[in-house]
């Protein structure tokens, strides 16, 4: 039997939660002719997320390139839909602390491994849904904007 939909509210509270306890999340960019789709933890320091990967990776250099990314957290009856535009955060660049508190979250430091970089990704519009019943009004932002 299929849970009653959540509100807006109660969606935007869950993906709040999803992004504040989650570890990993899947990261999907394209550029030219390299789609990619992969695995990263993340640390969320509202309202933008940092990932680490290596510089000269594909999916880095999509989000050089393009400057977005498809972010996904939870399974297909539990998502997080976010699309997010991307840039990259040299070391030093980072907001203080950034980069304490993923490797706290992580579990690893990524300025100690060669040729990592963190990259701050903004969400711009967010989609949650766990049923059906919810996917209309799975919108939960928009143009950055929280709809509750």
């Amino acid at each position: 039997m299929t849970e009653p939909a959540r509100s807006t509210a109660q969606r935007k509270t869950d993906a709040l939660t999803r992004l504040e306890k989650d570890k990993d999340l899947w990261v999907a960019t394209a550029a030219g002719d390299a789609p990619t789709l992969v695995p990263l933890s993340f640390l969320w320091s509202d309202p933008v997320l940092y990932v680490a990967t290596v510089r000269t990776n594909p999916t880095a250099v999509n989000i050089v390139d393009s400057g977005r990314a498809r972010l996904v957290l939870g399974h297909t009856r539990d998502v997080v839909l976010i699309d997010a535009t991307g840039e990259l955060v040299e070391n030093a660049d980072l907001p203080a602390g950034s980069a304490e508190a993923y490797a706290a979250k992580c579990g690893w430091d990524p300025r100690e491994s060669t040729g990592y970089r963190f990259f701050r990704l903004e969400p711009r519009d967010i989609e949650c849904w766990r049923e059906l019943n919810e996917h209309a009004d799975r919108q939960v932002m928009t143009d950055g904007h929280w709809l509750a």
